[in-house]
């Protein structure tokens, strides 16, 4: 396995290792050595500026760090990388990834760096889910080889599905940090206060809310098995995986139901390595 590293706060990270833990990582180890590299340095990327923004600095001081990775990654473009940065630039012009897309991965953390999200409206978490997933979907269909349109569309429904899942699994440690991404027009059709997230997580009626947003993902992640199921198998190895995991992890959460108390979601190993075997072998 190829290591690479990107520096954080002057600390080097290893690039592959900072992907490992990802729901992602089996899926990239299936990818030929240039495509699995290009994706451990995205990723590590993405879990960079993630980690800033989940980091307990002053507001400020996280709004300030999310700036030097925007410097960092325009440096990368006019070709002058620091030296940690220089496997994530030849890999940007080997693939033609756009520099729009790191910039977008970087306004979504800053959404979260700037304040603690609560309920945002309807436009806003649209608007977060493309930042924070659609955007690293439409640099990672770049490098999958997949062709612009059938991409664009992939990342726009395959993000936002993985996205809502995330949500979904993830409302008590998200109160846990004072955030909810549950949209306030479906809390306020159920006459849920948007005051707090602890008070919403705690709310009875939560459960038919989670039940629309899931009924979302599940219809993202039928357009985005329509636009697989018309490319080439060798470019949608990876993405067929990511879907396969998140599929189980949203199963995993609805069959754990959303009444308190809620336990946490676990991936089921052996399932896991099923998907793959599936897309990546057959």
């Amino acid at each position: 396995m190829a290591v690479f590293n990107l520096v954080v706060n002057d600390t080097e990270i290893d690039a592959a290792a900072a992907t490992s833990g990802s729901s992602f990582y089996l899926a990239m180890r299936i990818l030929p050595a240039a495509q699995r590299d290009a994706m451990y340095q995205v990723y590590a990327f993405c879990h960079a500026v993630d980690d800033i923004a989940d980091s307990d600095m002053p507001r400020a001081d996280r709004a300030a760090a999310l700036e030097r990775w925007r410097d960092d990654i325009d440096a990368c473009y006019a070709g002058a990388p620091r030296a940690s940065l220089r496997a994530l630039t030849r890999h940007i012009h080997t693939f033609h990834l756009q520099r729009e897309d790191f910039h977008a991965m970087i306004d979504g953390m800053a959404m979260d760096a700037a304040e603690d999200i609560c309920a945002p409206d309807e436009d806003t978490l649209d608007l977060y889910c493309d930042r924070v997933a659609s955007a690293a979907g439409r640099l990672s269909v770049r490098i999958f080889g997949m062709q612009e349109e059938p991409g664009r569309l992939l990342a726009h429904h395959l993000g936002r599905a993985l996205q809502l899942t995330n949500i979904l699994r993830d409302i008590d440690e998200d109160a846990g940090i004072n955030r909810c991404y549950l949209p306030r027009e479906l809390l306020a059709r159920e006459g849920i206060a948007a005051d707090s997230p602890e008070q919403i997580a705690d709310d009875p009626s939560l459960s038919r809310v989670c039940a629309t947003l899931a009924e979302r993902a599940k219809q993202h992640f039928a357009k985005s098995d329509a636009i697989m199921d018309r490319e080439p198998r060798s470019h949608v190895k990876a993405p067929r995986i990511m879907s396969g995991v998140y599929r189980v992890l949203l199963e995993r959460t609805l069959e754990r139901g959303f009444d308190i108390p809620r336990t946490k979601v676990s991936k089921p190993r052996l399932r896991l390595l099923w998907i793959v075997a599936r897309y990546a072998l057959f």
